[in-house]
């Protein structure tokens, strides 16, 4: 029989696979000899088994897990229905990768009508006992049952109300029975059947919607969110209660080692004084500082701080911990590697480095690359501050960076909203894991209940989305849709600015600008460029774009289009001129008129890139998309140009294509407008010339050809654009380098790169052309069912944003074995999309691929994507 359940004393730190995260370092920490209430885990392994097979138990796992069930009773001393030494558990996930609250856990079970008065005469605490089974009756219902957990908490709000009771602690062991009563009314009246009063059904029911629980709605936006599979499962741990509730010597609480929103080296979380652990992640009741336990319980607090320090040095990172306190004895109920804005994330890992506990490969394995992007989020510039309506500045900074939207209170509201292209901000009393459709697509977060630990702010700070938590002074009203501050209303729609770095609120739209990059980026980007073998190039051509990637570290630009250089008024008429005119001298005459346009447009790249590597890619669209489409347009040409309606509609007539991506461009167009690329060449090597005569700056440009799907078409344009760049160069009296070479973006192209290498200095890889090719997808139109595709296992990510290996990666596979048969050491890179991807990166470094270029703003992710890559490589 295939093993499928673990105590926590067999399992260790590197099973995360099997036992997930949580029972992974359950046992870890047992392991170690901390303080962790007893049990076991069911496997990962398992729940994919039931999930596989029917959603069905086998009777082998119920008897394995009975056994370890006995194993526990009899090591505690303990069990279920017992009068005298109950035996209460908890039921908990815990997936191979942190998921908070994305999944489900049962407290309190092994409570029933008769458990309960056990429990209360045991502990001479009626009051406790009556909360501990409101508890399991809401949690139970909620996860196993399906009852909407609404119905719970709004009688438990209009009963505390009425009976003007402000917290759940204050309630009475007479009003917690009443609650009870009412509860077990709302099971009936939901699901018609009763809460179930055998112990071993209700744990095999919570064990069975765990396992359910990994495919619910909000886990799986959050896999897709964070690109986790869908085939690891979760597993299932089941472990002795510990009562954080058992009196004003109990508590329970979160913390991590280290501060997750600025990295600074201090213990940081919150607890909650006679509560359980659900209370303080939940928003509930807002928490108090860590620090006061110092105060509070200055024994449990010590105690604490030394097992953070031990566990935040055995595993070498910053550690989240659960913990519950009973009766002043204080015990761990989870550590995790803990999530962190970007922020602290860098400098967390450069401390780290120079504190010893990892080396530069593993503090830069330790990084998210996307995360990069949080540490470029927007700031509100400082002037602006001081004309804003503040709203508020109580609330707390849960998650850093500043964004403007309209204010939306439900996430379904969120998701319409910014479908239709609208910047929402989602405004929750709390937020719960059923609201993660609505973060994701939100521009910022705002609760007025919970703390720094409170669901919106673990998932916010993971996500990159700005929040401000517990925001006390907003009344808000979800059912209204309506916020009352201390100086005036807002409604659902109005537009707000949110800080998540200030905890402010402000009235309307603030101006934004970017933040600045800090000491931590610089020391990882550093130690990035130092570890890996891949170069990082932009994809650039004006001088704004050219002057971020060079801040960036690019080491030059793979991509300068050219097209966008012939849409300014002046510029457009003349290339009108060129198409339209049917006469050579005319045409003639507007291509002169853009050689010099061009020869200063090179100069300006290659000015700005200061001598490094520059990639121009020569003209690539179709020639209808010079012309005018809209009668009134075709009118005003025709009157600019001095030339007929009927003359200038003709012309446009004979440009039209059925499908121009696939038609009349690139190498295509100027295999019947040589003149075209002969006149770019042309201003590529004036404009090198004229800045070796000007400034003495040398300039070797790499003119790269578009398109290309034949080895005729190449060496065809190869042999006209060489000899008038040789006839340029003689008629200057000089000479430059420069090289020539072709874009890599039709299947044939790979097919027959082998031919093409005999003719090129240099290959680009277009992904985004690539890919459309080669899945026959419009990648104008494919977002319309690519998402659909992906949902349904069809795609297992969109091949646009990540290198799809199986068909498009094989095929750049191919190509580059096939050149380096023939030139070993040709410049191989990659200029589409998937160049500042991390996963596609990881690939093309595997390839042997000489460098990638992205946009400006994605080079830093890409620096950190190759540096990983590379050390992986080692190892």
């Amino acid at each position: 029989m295939t093993k499928r359940v673990y105590s926590f004393k067999e399992g260790n730190a590197e099973m995360k696979g099997l036992l997930g995260g949580k029972g992974a370092n359950l046992a870890e920490m047992t392991r170690l000899g901390l303080p962790v209430p007893n049990g076991f885990t069911i496997s990962t392994e398992a729940c994919m088994d039931y999930l596989n097979n029917g959603q069905k138990f086998t009777e082998d796992l119920k008897e394995e897990i009975e056994s370890y069930l006995g194993q526990l009773e009899k090591e505690s001393g303990k069990a279920f229905n017992d009068k005298e030494n109950m035996m209460l558990v908890s039921v908990r996930s815990g997936s191979k990768f942190s998921m908070p609250g994305m999944m489900d856990t049962v407290l309190n079970l092994g409570l029933n009508d008769e458990n309960v008065e056990h429990l209360a005469a045991v502990t001479n605490d009626e009051a406790f006992a009556y909360d501990c089974y409101r508890r399991l009756l809401q949690m139970f219902g909620d996860v196993v049952y399906g009852i909407d957990t609404s119905h719970f908490e709004n009688f438990l709000e209009f009963y505390k109300r009425k009976n003007r009771v402000q917290l759940d602690s204050d309630l009475t062991a007479v009003q917690l029975k009443e609650i009870v009563h009412e509860y077990k009314r709302i099971y009936l009246e939901i699901k018609k059947q009763e809460f179930p009063q055998e112990p071993r059904e209700q744990l095999f029911a919570a064990v069975t919607a765990v396992f359910n629980s990994w495919n619910n709605e909000r886990a799986k936006v959050y896999r897709k969110l964070h690109n986790i599979a869908d085939d690891l499962g979760t597993a299932v741990n089941i472990q002795l209660m510990v009562f954080g509730n058992s009196g004003e010597n109990s508590g329970t609480g979160v913390a991590f080692t280290r501060n997750p929103a600025t990295g600074e080296n201090k213990l940081f979380g919150e607890y909650l004084i006679n509560a359980q652990g659900e209370d303080v992640v939940a928003g509930i009741r807002t928490p108090n500082p860590i620090s006061e336990l110092q105060d509070s319980m200055p024994e449990i607090y010590q105690e604490f701080l030394a097992m953070g320090e031990r566990l935040e040095k055995h595993y070498g990172d910053m550690q989240d911990i659960e913990f519950t306190i009973e009766n002043k004895k204080l015990y761990l109920l989870q550590t995790r590697n803990g999530k962190r804005t970007a922020h602290a994330a860098f400098k967390i890992a450069v401390d780290l480095v120079d504190e010893g506990l990892k080396t530069k490969e593993g503090a830069i394995l330790s990084l998210d690359p996307q995360s990069v992007n949080q540490l470029l989020h927007p700031i509100f510039v400082e002037e602006a501050l001081k004309n804003a309506e503040l709203i508020s500045k109580v609330g707390l900074p849960a998650s850093p960076g500043s964004a403007t939207g309209r204010i939306c209170f439900d996430a379904n509201t969120a998701k319409e909203w910014t479908d239709r292209g609208e910047k929402v901000v989602l405004v929750r009393q709390e937020t719960s894991p059923e609201d993660i459709g609505g973060m994701v697509v939100s521009e910022a977060i705002v609760t007025s209940r919970g703390g720094m630990t409170s669901h919106a702010a673990v998932v916010a700070r993971g996500m990159g989305t700005c929040c401000v938590a517990g925001c006390s002074e907003l009344e808000i009203d979800e059912f209204l849709k309506t916020i009352k501050y201390p100086n005036g209303e807002l409604t659902e729609g109005d537009v707000i600015s949110v800080d998540g770095s200030n905890g402010d609120l402000y009235v309307g739209e603030v101006e934004l600008t970017l933040s600045e990059k800090n000491e931590y980026f610089e020391t990882i980007m550093a130690w990035s460029k130092e570890l890996s073998r891949l170069d990082v190039r932009m994809n650039a051509e004006t001088t704004s774009d050219i002057k971020t990637g060079i801040a960036f570290d690019a080491s030059g630009i793979g991509l300068a289009r050219t097209e966008h250089m012939f849409f300014a008024p002046e510029r457009l008429i003349e290339m009108r001129r060129f198409i339209i005119s049917e006469k050579a001298e005319e045409r003639r005459a507007a291509l002169d008129t853009i050689l010099n346009y061009q020869i200063d447009d090179f100069k300006g790249i290659f000015k700005a890139n200061n001598g490094h590597s520059t990639v121009i890619r020569l003209l690539d669209p179709p020639l209808h998309e010079f012309v005018p489409n809209k009668t009134q347009d075709i009118e005003r040409v025709a009157k600019e140009m001095n030339i007929s309606y009927n003359f200038l509609q003709h012309r446009i007539n004979e440009l039209h294509e059925i499908n121009p991506m696939l038609g009349h461009r690139g190498c295509r167009l100027a295999i019947t407008y040589p003149e075209l690329y002969l006149m770019q060449a042309e201003a590529i090597i004036r404009s090198t010339i004229e800045l070796k005569k000007e400034q003495g700056l040398d300039v070797a440009p790499e003119i790269m050809i578009p398109l290309v799907g034949m080895e005729g078409e190449l060496s065809l344009l190869k042999e006209k654009v060489e000899a008038h760049i040789q006839t340029v160069m003689k008629s200057e009296e000089t000479s430059v380098s420069y090289t020539l070479g072709t874009m890599i973006e039709l299947p044939r192209a790979c097919l027959i790169a082998d031919e093409l290498a005999k003719d090129a200095d240099f290959f680009s890889f277009g992904t985004n052309d690539l890919t459309q090719m080669t899945f026959g997808f419009s990648r104008d139109d494919a977002a319309k069912y690519i998402n659909q595709y992906v949902a349904d296992g069809i795609l297992p990510i969109d091949p646009f944003q990540t290198i799809d290996m199986d068909g498009v990666g094989e095929l750049i596979r191919m190509a580059v074995e096939k050149t380096r048969q023939i030139k070993p050491t040709m410049k191989i890179g990659v200029c589409g999309e998937l160049g500042g991807d991390p996963t596609s990166i990881e690939f093309f470094d595997q390839l042997g691929l000489d460098y990638v270029s992205c946009s400006p703003y994605r080079v830093p992710v890409a620096h950190l994507a190759a540096a990983q890559s590379a050390i992986k490589l080692k190892k």
